[in-house]
This record gives C-alpha cells, structure tokens and sequence, in this order.
C-alpha cells in the first residue's frame, strides 16, 4: 500500500511541476519515459536471472502451472473486450492496451503514454493500481466466493511482489510459489500485449 501511495504522489508531483512549467526543456526534449521504460525492463530481467532460489523451485512444480497465468491473461482480456462498448471514446484496442497491463502500473502506464498518449497513459495507471489494491483490500472474499487462486488471478503481474503477502495470509503458503510462477508469466507478457494493442489505430 506504502508503494501504491507514493506512486500517486510522484504522479502528481510531476503533474504540478509540468502544470506550472517547472521541467527543465533538455529533460522534456531527450524522451525520458522511455528512457525509464528501458531500465524498467532491464531490472525485471536482471531480477528473474539472478534469483536462484525461484529458478531452482521453477523446476520443480507441475508444468500445469502454465494455465493459470493464461487463464489470468484470456479472462482480462475477454473481461476487457466485454466492458468496452461502453467506454465512450475509447476503441476496443485502446482498452485491451490498457487491461494487458495487469496490474503492472509502473511499466503499462509509462508504454502506453509513449505510444498512445498521456491520457490514455492516467487511465493505464489509475486501472492498474486499482487491480493492486483490490486484492489489498478484497482477497479474504475473494479466497471465500471464488477460491484460493482468484487473489492470484486478481493481482496479475503484482502477485510475485507487492501482494504476495496478502495472497499468502489468505490463500496458505503452499500458494506462494504458485504466485511467483504466475506473476513471472504475466508480468513478461505486459510489453508484448501493450505494444500489440497500442500499434492499433
């Protein structure tokens, strides 16, 4: 929660200090989201490749496991293709941009800004944090009405880090790495499905 609160704030931050034209012009002029963007990725590989202990456990689990990250990706999908009629101004390319991020805010809200615009970008971010603090605040219901791997589903990418704990607490530790495994997947996929939808005009 402690993270999703300053994320919010460094938005606004940067809204205030571009509102009042406060940005040096050298900054604005050297593209720096992407710039971000790459290092973004960079850390996620690097993470993924130097954590022996997830490789190792990665081994060991039931090749099975592979359907939960695609039943993860197809449903918000579908989900998102269903719910778009009825955002007005917004193609169904636009909105599946915007679902592929999967909770991922940090980097489909930067992808998204640089190929489709700022405010599509907000609407990225805002959708995003919402899917994280979802299973923050809902994953014992969730663990009630829909099983032990609907909060894993729910957070989607955030599953191996920010909301572990919660899915953990809730769902029993034998899901853990269940939800590292699903949160790896998905998160690989955000680049490739943001930058598949954002190429639609």
């Amino acid at each position: 929660m402690r993270g999703t609160i300053i994320i919010i704030l460094v938005l606004l931050g940067g809204v205030i200090l571009g509102f009042l034209d406060l940005v040096p012009q050298f900054v604005l002029e050297n593209d720096p989201g992407m710039i971000i963007l790459y290092i973004l990725l960079f850390c996620v590989g690097v993470s993924v490749g130097s954590d022996e202990e997830f490789l190792e456990k990665l081994k060991g689990q039931s090749p099975k496991l592979i359907f939960i990250p695609i039943v993860t990706i197809t449903g918000t999908l579908i989900g998102t293709t269903l719910i778009s009629p009825f955002l007005i101004n917004r193609t169904l390319a636009d909105c599946l941009a915007v679902g592929s991020g999967f909770g991922y805010y940090s980097l489909s809200s930067i992808l998204i800004t640089e190929l489709k615009g700022t405010d599509l970008g907000v609407i990225a971010l805002l959708s995003n944090i919402i899917r994280e603090v979802s299973v923050l605040v809902f994953a014992p219901l969730m663990v009630r009405y829909f099983g032990k791997l609907a909060p894993i589903c729910c957070g989607g990418a955030t599953s191996m880090d920010s909301t572990l704990p919660f899915i953990i607490a809730n769902s029993g530790k034998e899901f853990a790495v269940v939800s590292i495994i699903h949160g790896v997947v998905v998160d690989f996929s955000v680049p490739f499905l943001v930058s598949f939808f954002c190429s639609f005009q």
